[in-house]
Order: C-alpha cells, then structure tokens, then sequence
C-alpha cells in the first residue's frame, strides 16, 4: 500500500486557513503533510479545523521564544507510533522547527530550516542547524532507521535550482556553504527525491511576492524531500504541485511503495 507525503510552508497557517488549506487538505487526501511557517506559538488560537481536519491527527511545534515566528505542524492520517519536538540540547529543540514522526518502518521529520539572509549571526545560525541536523540524522541511520526529511530548506542547491543563479551567488540561500551542506546530506545517503525523478529546468518552489515573480517562474527550488538511500527502491514518484496556490511557496511531495 502506497503512502505519500506532502511538504508545504503556508506562511502562516491562519492565514492559510482563510485562503483554503483545510479545503485543500481535506480534498487532496495525503498520508502525510508536513507545514512550516505555522507563526503559531499556542495552539489555543487554532480553531478546531485547524487543530481536528476531517480523518487527520495534527501534532505542533511552535516557537516559543518570539510569537507569530517560525512554527512546523504534522496532519497525518497515519498515527504515529512516536512524536518528538524536543531534541534535547540542540538547534533543532529551538523556534519550533523541527518534529519527528515514528511510523515504524520509518521516520519523517518535517523541519523548517532557519533563513540566513537577515544578517551574518542568523547565517552562522543556519550552517549551524545544517550540521546539528546532519548529526541528528546520521544518529538515526547509524541505529537502523530509515529516514524522510522534507521542508523548506531555504537553500537552492545547484543552479538548476533557480532561475537567477548568476544574480544571486553571494545572496544567503545560494551560498557555496550553504549549498555545501546540500552536498553533505548526500554524501551521507540521503537523496534529493525530485532530482532523482526529474533533471528539466524551470522547476521551482518559492517565488517573490513583492515582485510579482510567480507570474513570470522567476523562482528557487528551495523545498525539499530526502529519503535516505535505503527507501529509493520503495520511492514511486516524486513532485512539485505549482498549481496550488495560497502562499509564496507551493507544496511538494512524494509517494512510496
């Protein structure tokens, strides 16, 4: 029996709620969606849509250190044998961006990974949650578990990747050590399951708002699916859902056998 997993950051899930996302989710029927950006710290503000979606389980990890920010949620039809939020005294306990699903024969983690384009300290930030993430689940490999991670990685990670990569080479999000890390996740086993799948140009995630870039596919391929390398023969597609609107990013997904 198939299973597939959907990844979304709705930029703001309240807000996404009014554009439709219960609708959408509801009627799409996915296993597993993942969404970042919740800019929900408590979930006392959700209404019950949001919190019991028809024939979903929804799990939450919200920042806590600054409210309206950051913020990842799981709806699953699937109920989990586990959930983690707290990953002890790592970046990935912090600003709600991290949860991990036990589903038995494998983990999901739906992860927000920070933006570095703010200043140099949030850029050390990022590279840092790249490598305590990388620890993380090179941890769960080393122990036997199989591991799909998804997200908004806020990185593009080869030129392929974006539409401008000339234009933005010293821009945080293009970075050679930020697309290191990229590298790293596949030196690890963990592999990129759109590039696995799909090698044409034009295939893009995010687009600026302000300008109007949607309009024109002047975007960045900056969300993700990695499925460690023993899952690629249980890997049956994987995609990019352009045509669903209701945020600057659209969602992306992937089916297993």
């Amino acid at each position: 029996m198939s299973r597939t997993f959907v990844s979304w950051n709705v930029n703001g899930v309240r807000s996404a709620e009014r554009r439709g996302f219960i609708n959408w989710l509801v009627a799409s029927q996915y296993d597993v969606v993942g969404v970042q950006e919740t800019k929900v710290s408590d979930q006392a503000i959700l209404s019950e849509n949001l919190r019991r979606p028809n024939g979903y389980h929804s799990y939450w990890h919200g920042a806590t250190e600054k409210k309206g920010y950051s913020g990842v949620a799981v709806y699953t039809k699937l109920e989990p044998q586990a959930v983690r939020a707290d990953f002890g005294a790592t970046l990935l306990s912090r600003e709600g961006r991290a949860l991990a699903l036990d589903f038995g024969d494998l983990i999901f983690l739906n992860v927000y990974f920070p933006n570095g384009k703010s200043s140099p300290v949030r850029l050390e930030h990022k590279l840092s949650f790249y490598r305590e993430f990388l620890d993380y689940i090179k941890g769960l490999r080393s122990s036997g578990r199989s591991v799909i991670f998804g997200g908004d990685v806020n990185t593009a990670h080869r030129e392929i990747d974006l539409a401008r990569p000339r234009e933005n080479e010293k821009i945080s999000g293009f970075l050679p050590a930020e697309r290191a890390w990229l590298d790293e996740f596949a030196a690890a086993g963990f592999i990129d399951s759109f590039r696995h799948f799909h090698q044409e140009a034009g295939q893009y995630t995010w687009w600026d708002q302000k300008s109007h870039a949607r309009d024109r596919n002047v975007g960045w391929r900056i969300d993700y699916f990695f499925v460690s390398d023993d899952l690629l023969p249980r890997l049956k597609r994987a995609f990019i859902l352009a045509d669903v609107f209701g945020s600057d990013h659209c969602p992306v997904g992937i089916e297993l056998k």
